[in-house]
């Protein structure tokens, strides 16, 4: 019973890692333009340099 001493606030410092790397994903616009990589990938023209 003492090891939920230990586990739940790790969980909950792990947890809050991953919110707060979601959050930072956000911010920095990883999530943008998912509709234009989708497309992008199906086109048979190879593009070396993807957008900026």
């Amino acid at each position: 019973m003492q090891i939920i001493a230990y586990l739940i606030p790790i969980s909950l410092f792990l947890g809050g890692l991953g919110l707060g790397a979601f959050f930072w994903a956000l911010r920095s616009h990883q999530f943008e333009d998912p509709e234009g990589d989708a497309r992008r990938i199906l086109n048979e023209d190879w593009d070396d340099h993807p957008k900026p």
